[in-house]
């Protein structure tokens, strides 16, 4: 029976990784999908309970996040504490291994194919679960979503997939945390394809969606189905409203700006010890702890007290601004939080505020300030992440409510439009990786060719055989009719021909021969008979064909020869690539 199933697997998973080498390998990314989703929803729960464990054990009063029931000096101990802690563990760390949250996982896809290793998911748990259990201003879902992408390319790493895969099981992982975190799967999948990998795709949209439905079903079996905020039942009262919803979104999007441009400035710094950052960071979160205890933490029993109508305008606006002061200088300082939970915290904060400030003008007409609150959460989220569809998928799910879809999309679009062409600033996460010295291409020529593996379009019909052969070898070589022959040299292939050249030449030496003429050669060196050689290079078996075209700009090579490793010192070469197969192939998917 063992011996059965190792044939079994041994056949199949092979083939299971060519499928996936191309575009069109739906069912194997939807089974895919289904266990990213799964091997997600397990990771965001643990991180969940990593968080709320302490938290309800050690502060006072009910649930987890009653960070203003804690004494003054307390409050302002906790985030100074936590900062030296964090600050010395990453000082402990290699600068690569420091890097964390949504930025890393861009970084990661764009430079090294969506490879993220489990150090990196390690040191992300810890991280994610100190800044928040401390009291910085921090939200879950940027780690949560590290540690889903992370998860997922583990998974995929292990089952040694191609890398075009690698890259979908990312996305996967993204859009199951958000989906796992909020309960909002659609806007999981649209977050997945708007902010992270920017793009969408009807191949991508399969495997993501299962992912996020899956996540979805793990945390809803442990926290149930009700989402992440109590939202009473919202409704835009008049149409009379409409003018006011602008101006929101003109102020909004001004704040969004101004929190992207705050953290623009303050990355500047970001050559200065990570000890002496952090520090700073936490020294900065003491005064607010002490004055506005809100800050600390998620915050989203404050968001749930906005939305409900419990807090005054003055709060309302303080903490809205004291929000979006701490949380942009934490991060631009290396602070490893999130920003997705304070986005929406800054919105409902601000958005009410301006709610009440609306009811005293129209107080007829006026909405609750919950809808207000609501929409400033989908404008604050769009705006700053310059993702208008996941914010308004996002607003959607969260309320459950269809008639918040057109003041949701005018406020978000405007707000996000404010943020992008009166103060041109790009989504938060583009930002932060320029000033990092790094870009993000999305072209849809480099989208093409990042969704297909060279174990796509690579020539299997190839044969390695040694430079110098006798004549009756080179013809027991062409009976196996190979299309390529790989010379093989001291360190490994050094040269591709195409075998009919040989056969060529073998023709020419068998023909009559006069007196004048030599006798039919004893022995054939490849590298010497009339043939059109081309110099060769490596590339792995997973790699995509962006990378192949890098690796033809970089060796100058003209062809390139597919190997995997099969075992330690043992590479295993399965087909040849040339330039013109992948301007040929992407020629033919363009039309």
């Amino acid at each position: 029976m063992q011996k059965l199933w190792h044939q079994i697997t041994e056949q199949l998973i092979p083939l299971f990784r060519r499928r996936l080498s191309g575009v069109d390998a739906l069912p194997q990314l939807a089974v895919l999908g289904l266990l990213s989703g799964l091997i997600t929803g397990g990771v965001i729960l643990a991180f969940r309970l990593a968080i709320e464990w302490p938290l309800e054990y050690f502060l006072p009063g009910d649930g987890s996040e009653s960070f203003e029931e804690l004494d003054l000096l307390t409050r302002g101990l906790l985030p100074l504490t936590g900062a030296l802690i964090l600050g010395f563990m990453l000082h402990r760390l290699a600068v690569q291994d420091r890097k964390v949250g949504i930025v890393h996982v861009m970084e990661r896809l764009n430079y090294h194919q969506g490879y993220i290793p489990f150090r990196s998911a390690v040191v992300q748990f810890v991280a994610g679960v100190a800044t928040v259990v401390t009291g910085q201003s921090a939200g879950r879902e940027g780690p949560a979503v590290h540690l889903g992408a992370a998860f997922s390319s583990l998974m995929g790493q292990w089952m040694r997939l191609p890398n075009n895969s690698i890259r979908t099981l990312v996305a996967c992982g993204c859009a199951a945390a958000i989906s796992a975190s909020f309960n909002t799967p659609i806007s999981g999948v649209i977050f997945a394809m708007e902010v992270v990998m920017m793009e969408y795709t009807i191949a991508g949209f399969t495997p993501i969606i299962l992912a996020a439905v899956s996540a979805g079903i793990v945390t809803q079996a442990v926290y149930g189905s009700e989402p992440a905020f109590n939202v009473p039942a919202l409704t835009m009262n008049s149409l009379l409203e409409i003018p006011w919803v602008l101006v929101i979104a003109i102020i909004i999007g001004i704040a969004a700006a101004a929190f992207i441009h705050v953290v623009e400035v303050m990355g500047r710094h970001q050559n200065r010890p990570i000890m002496l950052r952090i520090t700073l960071a936490g020294m900065l979160m003491v005064p607010f702890a002490i004055l506005m205890p809100e800050t600390m933490g998620i915050g989203y029993d404050t968001v749930n007290e906005t939305i409900n109508g419990q807090l005054g305008f003055w709060l309302l606006l303080g903490i809205g601004v004291s929000k979006l002061l701490i949380t942009s200088l934490s991060i631009g300082l290396g602070m490893p939080s999130g920003v997705i939970g304070p986005t929406l915290f800054m919105g409902a904060t601000l958005g009410g505020a301006m709610g009440l400030i609306g009811a005293q003008l129209l107080p007829e007409q006026a909405s609750s300030i919950g809808l207000y609150a609501m929409l400033g959460m989908g404008a604050m989220m769009g705006a700053v992440l310059q993702a208008p569809l996941a914010a308004l998928m996002a607003l959607m799910e969260l309320t459950r409510n269809p008639n918040i879809i057109l003041p949701g999309m005018l406020i978000i679009t405007t707000s996000s439009l404010v943020t992008s062409e009166a103060f041109g600033k790009k989504s938060l996460f583009l930002t932060i990786l320029k000033s990092q010295g790094l870009s993000y291409q999305n072209s849809p020529v480099t989208q093409a060719l990042r969704r297909v593996s060279v174990g796509a379009i690579m020539d299997r019909s190839i044969l390695r055989t040694e430079r110098h052969l006798t004549v009756e070898e080179a013809r027991r070589i062409l009976k196996s009719e190979p299309k390529w022959l790989i010379v093989e040299g001291s360190n490994g292939p050094t040269a591709l021909l195409p075998a009919v050249d040989l056969a060529r030449y073998l023709e020419d030496t068998e023909q009559p021969k006069t007196e004048d003429e030599t006798e039919e050669p004893e022995a054939v060196d490849l590298m010497n008979i009339p043939a059109n050689r081309r110099d060769v290079a490596p590339v792995q078996y997973q790699a995509t064909l962006e990378e192949a075209l890098n690796e033809f700009d970089t060796t100058n090579a003209e062809a390139l020869y597919v190997q995997r490793h099969v075992a330690p010192m043992i590479q295993r070469v399965y087909g040849v690539v040339l330039k013109s197969d992948i301007e040929s192939h992407y020629q033919y998917r363009r039309s």
